[in-house]
């Protein structure tokens, strides 16, 4: 049974994914800021292209085949061009393939327009279409991109500043990963499987040296081997599991499913239920290698523990990672993993410094086990949201809002009681006493527990957002009320799709556009995701502010893309279900890859607003949780969209 049970886990496919490939980036800029009307000046197109790729230019003969990169002016009566774009100093080839001379770019590439300024609230639009070739594997990528400069432009960078600043987060996310990881290290520590090995694991180290010196020295490669093996580990699993398309993986079902159910075994084995351990004879071969002596023996005897820790670590580690792993990050999972191994190696280390220490250290006993049992509440707790993943992305309908929050009172109820000692299970002491913690954590668990309650009718629990269902999945909210919005006609997919605080909009694209063009309106696209933690969270505590809801409401056509709904794409449908030659046979498939090709991002909550046309009113908005930043984004492209209707008119 247990080791059908590891060759189960094991067979799990991995599967690679990659990522959107753009080995070059573009800055425009005026070569005067703030220019006079009638001053003549240069817009600079700036490239940077990264090693062994390089960049076609704009002065060789088309005929000669490759791509040649050419600009695109929408002309106005605020400037005027002089001359055409000129490239700056190009190298040039012979290819024998063309017949041909081509000029490009390697490094860095610019181009020049000269333009005369006629008016002083001028504005320069347009775009530009190139292609990037490798001299390694002959890949070649075409590109179009577009440039707003003048009144827009600045618009544009004081949104880049904005979004430079939050960009800050990515940083902070990196800590607040590595801090978990550690703190889910230290619990782990405190399990039956681990806590017992760290005075005898010392006490090896100590005897079987010949010098304290020796046996401290034992004990950090000990230490530096458990980090690194965690490490290695983490890396290899994202690079596996990271990148892009992890959505096309965390969302389907089989995924989350199996997930769900390793969640609940683990739970039942903390529980007391049964016991899983790796197959013995693996233990045995690498035990052989750690008697072996030396710095190899001493990793094999890291590696040992780690594998002899399996049945109570693995649950704790895999969740902190498998969390982590929504993010597709590489640098992410290698944090979590040497947040983790680090609390894990500590003890082992500072214990062979100071031996002293070990008799500070609490008995083993009864207590291990509440931790154990402790921890299988929360991964029952753990396992609905990987469920609830699934559910939502195939419309199952079977883990609602008020189920799901019902599901977490009864399981954090029932921990509560443990806490307090009215309920036992196998392995827990007879005492009668319960600790001054226990008491502490208790009280924490029922007031949490109490807390799930107005939930069940309608409370946002916004602290919570990441982890629920959404709110339009809610069926007896008898608080929240109908925001409204800007609709035309019936919305399709209305029927498996819903916005959420009562917001009426789209979950098409052509169809929102028409709409937004009938009602003269800006489109907000939200790209979201059923799976998307981060979505669910903007959602509750930033749209649910009256000031965004109003905003979104009475002044956009709204249209959510989700890019993992697993939904059969029509006949019928606006999108080409066989672009750059792969088949789109879902919706979700189909919004993911207009938002990659036409937006260059893949990540999700992504806000993009655009006017009746299509066309971009400003920088689109990633996950933001300030909400007075959110209503300046909406503001901007409204006075954007009102500017840019004056000069369409005009």
């Amino acid at each position: 049974m247990r080791k059908l049970f590891f060759i189960f886990i094991t067979a799990i496919p991995l599967i690679g994914f990659s990522q959107i490939l753009k080995p070059i980036s573009w800055t425009v800029e005026l070569s005067n800021q703030d220019p006079s009307v009638g001053e003549e000046i240069e817009i600079q197109f700036n490239a940077v292209i990264e090693q062994n790729w390089y960049l076609y230019s704009s002065d060789f003969d088309p005929d000669v085949g490759p791509m040649v990169t050419e600009f695109f002016f929408e002309e106005n009566d605020t400037y005027e061009r002089i001359e055409e774009v000129v490239p700056v100093n190009p190298k040039k080839k012979f290819d024998s393939l063309w017949m041909g001379e081509y000029t490009y770019f390697s490094g860095k590439g610019q181009f020049i327009q000269k333009v005369k300024i006629l008016k002083e609230d001028f504005t320069i639009t347009g775009n530009y279409t190139y292609q990037v070739c490798s001299d390694i594997d002959g890949k070649c990528i075409p590109f179009d991109d577009d440039f707003n400069l003048g009144i827009l432009a600045q618009q544009q960078a004081s949104q880049q500043i904005t979004a430079a600043r939050s960009s800050d987060n990515s940083d902070k996310g990196l800590l607040s990963i590595l801090i978990t990881a550690f703190l889910a290290g230290i619990v782990a520590l405190l399990t039956p499987c681990v806590y017992p090995m760290i005075p005898i694991t010392v006490s090896i180290f100590l005897k079987q040296s010949r010098s304290r010196r020796e046996g401290i020295g034992k004990a950090l490669i000990y230490g530096l081997s458990i980090i690194v093996f965690f490490s290695v580990l983490g890396f290899l699993i994202s690079l596996v599991w990271g990148f892009t398309a992890l959505n096309a993986l965390s969302t389907h079902w089989l995924f989350n499913v199996i997930i769900f159910a390793v969640f609940i075994l683990f739970a039942l084995s903390f529980f007391g239920l049964f016991e899983m351990t790796l197959p013995s004879g693996l233990l045995n071969k690498i035990d052989k290698q750690a008697d072996k002596g030396g710095l190899l023996g001493i990793f094999f005897m890291a590696i040992t523990l780690v594998l002899v820790s399996f049945s109570c670590t693995f649950p704790i580690v895999g969740t902190a990672l498998i969390n982590t792993l929504s993010g597709g990050s590489i640098l992410e999972g290698t944090t979590a993993m040497f947040g983790f191994s680090l609390a894990f190696a500590i003890p082992f280390t500072g214990f062979a410094i100071f031996p002293a220490w070990l008799n500070t250290m609490p008995q083993s006993g009864g207590w291990m086990n509440s931790v154990k049992v402790v921890l299988g509440f929360l991964e029952l707790a753990l396992a609905m949201k990987f469920l609830s993943v699934a559910d939502l992305a195939y419309h199952w309908g079977i883990l609602d809002r008020e189920v799901f929050i019902a599901i977490w009172i009864t399981i954090f109820g029932l921990l509560g009681f443990y806490l307090i000692g009215k309920i036992k299970l196998s392995g827990d002491s007879d005492s009668n006493k319960i600790s001054v913690t226990r008491l502490l954590l208790a009280v924490v668990t029922f007031a949490f527990t109490i807390s799930l309650i107005p939930g069940l009718w309608g409370a946002p629990l916004k602290s919570l957002s990441g982890f629920l269902p959404p709110m339009s999945t809610h069926n007896f909210n008898l608080l929240e009320k109908e925001a409204g919005g800007s609709t035309c006609e019936e919305p399709l997919y209305d029927d498996i799709l819903e916005w959420p605080h009562g917001l009426k909009g789209y979950f098409d694209y052509e169809q929102s556009l028409a709409c937004a063009k009938e009602q003269g309106k800006p489109l907000f696209i939200d790209f979201t995701g059923h799976g998307c933690v981060n979505c669910r969270e903007m959602e509750q505590r930033v749209w649910s502010d009256p000031q965004v809801l109003k905003r979104l409401s009475e002044n956009f056509v709204l249209v959510a893309l989700y890019v993992d709904d697993r939904t059969k794409l029509p006949q019928n449908s606006w999108y080409p279900s066989t672009y750059d030659g792969k088949t789109k046979k879902t919706i979700g498939q189909q919004n993911a890859d207009f938002q990659i090709t036409r937006f260059n991002n893949n990540a999700q909550p992504f806000y993009v607003i655009l006017n009746e046309e299509g066309e971009l009113l400003i920088q689109p908005k990633a996950y933001d949780l300030n909400i007075s930043r959110f209503v300046d984004f909406l503001d901007q492209a409204l006075e954007n969209h009102r500017k840019s209707t004056v000069l369409r008119l005009n």
